[in-house]
């Protein structure tokens, strides 16, 4: 029985690593670097949940769960260590920026309106909005590049106006960045805390609706009316968060804090080559 649920498992591991595949190929990454970075978070997870009394999982222990022998365990751990696989996931400035805009009241109407604002000078401005939120990023840096994927636009009185909400006309590596991080990520967390026994009665939710018999003359406008309404929902999640932002002053002492998240997902895929409902 045990080895049936895993080779179910890993069947659906499997599915879920080609598209993955694709992508890391697309973007010039193969077989060799995919399999050290997965080594490396086999051993960082063996060695961070399975110690006894707060200490590292020793070096034997890892090797057995991971079956990895003692000499790799050793070197993966000494290349964490020294920090050569550190990874440090963070909110692209463009994607801050947008937000801030749309939630900030500063940078906002009557309605609640992201405001046109001028570049520099009278407050509020674009300038103002990036020192406070864009970091060391220069207000026209990020003016350039906002104007380069569409998101904002400058009128006759050279007033900057924001068209969208949303970060889109990444490039490829960028794209494959956000993905990864901020979608296969948080996903992939939802899941483990879903499958770890000591949260049974402290489920997340982990929602899809699905189906394989949409005609094909058909899917076009389900994407559509799919994407405007996933939009709309994430904007309003969006909203939430913001106002629970704002209830402390940046800076303060807020004592313990999480971050936390929504993800919903719109995909297509050949009949054929999906098999969730078997």
């Amino acid at each position: 029985m045990q080895d049936t649920i895993q080779r179910q498992i890993l069947n659906a591991l499997l599915q879920v690593l080609r598209p993955i595949a694709r992508a890391l190929l697309r973007a010039g990454i193969g077989y060799r670097e995919f399999a050290e970075i997965s080594k490396t978070a086999f051993v960082d997870i063996a060695t961070r949940d399975y110690g006894l009394r707060g200490r590292p999982t020793n070096i034997s222990r890892v090797a057995v769960m991971t079956g990895l022998t003692r000499k790799e365990v050793r070197r993966l751990r000494d290349k964490s260590n020294a920090g050569e696989e550190t990874v440090v996931l963070r909110s692209a400035p463009m994607a801050i920026i947008l937000h801030r805009w749309f939630t900030e009241d500063e940078f906002t109407d009557d309605k609640g309106l992201p405001r046109p604002l001028p570049f520099d000078g009278e407050q509020p401005s674009f300038t103002s909005l990036v020192r406070k939120f864009g970091g060391d990023v220069p207000p026209g840096a990020m003016r350039t590049e906002l104007k380069r994927i569409n998101s904002i636009h400058e009128d006759e009185n050279g007033c900057l106006i924001v068209t969208k909400r949303s970060v889109s006309g990444l490039d490829v590596h960028e794209k494959l960045i956000t993905g990864l991080a901020g979608v296969l990520y948080p996903a992939a967390l939802t899941m483990a805390h879903n499958t770890d026994l000591e949260n049974k009665d402290d489920l997340w939710v982990q929602r899809y609706a699905a189906t394989k018999c949409v005609r094909s003359e058909d899917v076009r406008r389900i994407r559509r009316i799919s994407s405007d309404r996933l939009v709309e929902f994430t904007e309003s999640i969006d909203d939430l968060f913001a106002a629970y932002e704002t209830l402390y002053d940046e800076g303060s002492n807020m004592g313990s804090s999480k971050a936390v998240g929504i993800g919903v997902f719109y995909f297509e895929e050949d009949s054929s080559e999906w098999n969730v409902f078997g």
